[in-house]
C-alpha cells in the first residue's frame, strides 16, 4: 500500500497527539496489509516508498522542492529568450506590411495609430512575451503533476500551513495559483471548512500567476542579472525569480497566521491526505494538453483584454487638453505618491489600467513612456532596458516593480470569481484591499530604507 498521510491543521496543543495517532494508524494498516496482501511488483512498491522517504523528508523535502522549482524557472527563462525574440521579429515584419497597406490606401494617421500602434503592437507584445515562457512552464508543471509529485509538495507544505492556522489543502490551491489565480480561487472548494477556505481565498493572490511572470522575469533579466552574461545571467535571473516567489509564500503564511488570530478565528480542522502512487507521465499527451488547455487559453484571454487596453492607452496618450495629454494628467497626478514607493506615475498608471489582466501591465507601461503613445518596437533587451533607464529607472525601481506585481490586488477576473465563490461584497473588497495595502507598505519600506542608506 503505497500511501503516506499528511497531518492537517490542528491546534498547537494537539499537534503531537495528532501526529502520533496518524503515525500509529499508518503503521498498523501497513502491518495488516503486509500480512494479507501479496504484491506482484514488490520492487516497484519498495522503490516508491524509498523515494517518498526522501521527497517527504523533514530534512530533504524542502531543499529538493526548491531545487525543482529553481530548475523549472531556469528552463523557462533559458528556453523562452530565443522564441520570444523570433516572435518579436516576426510581428515587426508583419507590421511593416500592414503599415504599407495603410499608406497605400491613404488611411488617416489616427486610424493607423489606433489599429496598428495601439491594437496590433499591444497584442503582438503580449503574444511574443507571454507565449514562450507559458509554453515551457505549464507543460513542465503538468508533468510533475502527472508524475505524482505535487501531492508530495502539499505534504511538505502542510507542515507550514498548519503552523499558520490554515488548512493543508491550501498548498494545492496555491500551486494552482502559479498558473492562474482565478482558477485557484475556484479550487478552494476542496477545503470543507468555510473559515479556512476564506483564508485560502484571501491569500492565494500572493503567488505569481501567468500574467505576472513576464514582468518578474523581465525585470530580473534586465536589472538583477545585468552584470552577468550567458548561463550565469540565466542562473541569477532564475535565483531572483525564485527569491520573489519564496517571499510571496512567506507573505501568504504570514497573512494566514494574522487572519487566523484576528478576523478569521475559529477551531482549526485536520485532514488526511492519501498520496497517490507515482505514475509514468504521459509525456506527449501532457505537453499537448497543458499547451492547449492552459497556455493558449490564458493567451487568448490576455489578447482579448490587451487589445482594447492598447487602444485605450493610445487614445489617452493622443488626446490633448491644452498642451498636455490625458495620459500625462493621470501620470502627473499619480507621480508624487508613486515616488514614495520607489516607482513613478507611469508605473502606477500601468498597474491601475492593468486591473482587467496582469498581462497588459508591461505593454501599457511601455506605451506610456513613448511621447507619441505608441507601443515601442523593441529590437532586443538592451534597447528595452535603455527605455527604462532613460525614464529614471534604477535597480530599486525594478525590484519594487517585481514586488508590487507580486503583491498587489488580484486581476478583474479573479475578483469576479471571488465574489461568485463568497457571494459577499465585503470579502471581495477585502481580497482587493489587503494585498493592495501590503504591496504599498512593502515597496514604501524598501524604498525608504534603500534611499536612507544611500544605495541608489
Amino acid at each position: 500500500m503505497d500511501q503516506l498521510f499528511a497531518q492537517g491543521s490542528v491546534s498547537s496543543s494537539d499537534d503531537r497527539t495528532r501526529d502520533q495517532i496518524v503515525s500509529k494508524i499508518y503503521e498498523t494498516s501497513n502491518a495488516i496489509t503486509s500480512d494479507v496482501l501479496t504484491f506482484d511488483q514488490q520492487d516497484r512498491f519498495q522503490r516508491s516508498e524509498k523515494i517518498d522517504k526522501i521527497l517527504t523528508s523533514p530534512i530533504w523535502g524542502f531543499p529538493i522542492m526548491l531545487a525543482i522549482l529553481g530548475l523549472i524557472f531556469y528552463l523557462t527563462i533559458a528556453g523562452a529568450n530565443v522564441p520570444s525574440s523570433m516572435l518579436a521579429t516576426f510581428f515587426s515584419t508583419i507590421e511593416g506590411y500592414i503599415t504599407a497597406a495603410f499608406n497605400a490606401v491613404n488611411a488617416p494617421d489616427w486610424l493607423h495609430g489606433v489599429l496598428v500602434l495601439g491594437l496590433y503592437r499591444g497584442t503582438s507584445w503580449v503574444i511574443s512575451v507571454m507565449l514562450p515562457p507559458m509554453a515551457i512552464f505549464f507543460p513542465v508543471f503538468a508533468l510533475l503533476e502527472n508524475y505524482g509529485y505535487l501531492p508530495r509538495v502539499a505534504f511538505n507544505m502542510d507542515r507550514l500551513f498548519k503552523r499558520a492556522g490554515a488548512h493543508g489543502k491550501q498548498s494545492l490551491t496555491m500551486a494552482m495559483g502559479f498558473g492562474c489565480n482565478a482558477a485557484a480561487i475556484m479550487s478552494t472548494r476542496i477545503i470543507e471548512s468555510p473559515r479556512e477556505r476564506m483564508l485560502a481565498i484571501l491569500t492565494n493572490n500572493f503567488v505569481p500567476c501567468n500574467g505576472r511572470w513576464p514582468t518578474i522575469i523581465l525585470m530580473a533579466s534586465l536589472f538583477m542579472a545585468a552584470s552577468y552574461t550567458g548561463g550565469t545571467a540565466t542562473l541569477v535571473t532564475a535565483a531572483t525569480v525564485m527569491g520573489i516567489v519564496l517571499f510571496g509564500i512567506v507573505v501568504t503564511l504570514s497573512v494566514s497566521w494574522i487572519l487566523s488570530k484576528t478576523a478569521l478565528k475559529g477551531v482549526p480542522t485536520h485532514y488526511t491526505l492519501e498520496l497517490p502512487p507515482y505514475r509514468k507521465p504521459q509525456f506527449w499527451n501532457t505537453i499537448v494538453r497543458a499547451t492547449l488547455d492552459k497556455s493558449l487559453f490564458v493567451l487568448k484571454r490576455a489578447i482579448i483584454i490587451a487589445a482594447p487596453a492598447g487602444v485605450l492607452t493610445w487614445v489617452f496618450a493622443n488626446i490633448y487638453i491644452g498642451d498636455t495629454s490625458i495620459l500625462m494628467y493621470v501620470v502627473n497626478f499619480l507621480d508624487p505618491f508613486a515616488q514614495l514607493l520607489g516607482l513613478d506615475g507611469f508605473i502606477l498608471m500601468a498597474f491601475i489600467l492593468g486591473l482587467p489582466a496582469n498581462e497588459i501591465v508591461l505593454p501599457i507601461l511601455l506605451m506610456g513612456y513613448l511621447s507619441t503613445g505608441a507601443m515601442l518596437e523593441v529590437e532586443n533587451l538592451n534597447s528595452l532596458k535603455n527605455i527604462f533607464i532613460d525614464n529614471g529607472w534604477t535597480w530599486l525601481t525594478a525590484l519594487n516593480v517585481m514586488l508590487f506585481s507580486l503583491l498587489h490586488y488580484p486581476c478583474g477576473t479573479t475578483l469576479v470569481n471571488i465574489y461568485k465563490e463568497t457571494k459577499s461584497a465585503k470579502w471581495t473588497f477585502l481580497s482587493f484591499l489587503i494585498p493592495t495595502l501590503i504591496a504599498v507598505g512593502v515597496t514604501f519600506i524598501i524604498a525608504q530604507i534603500v534611499r536612507g542608506l544611500g544605495l541608489v
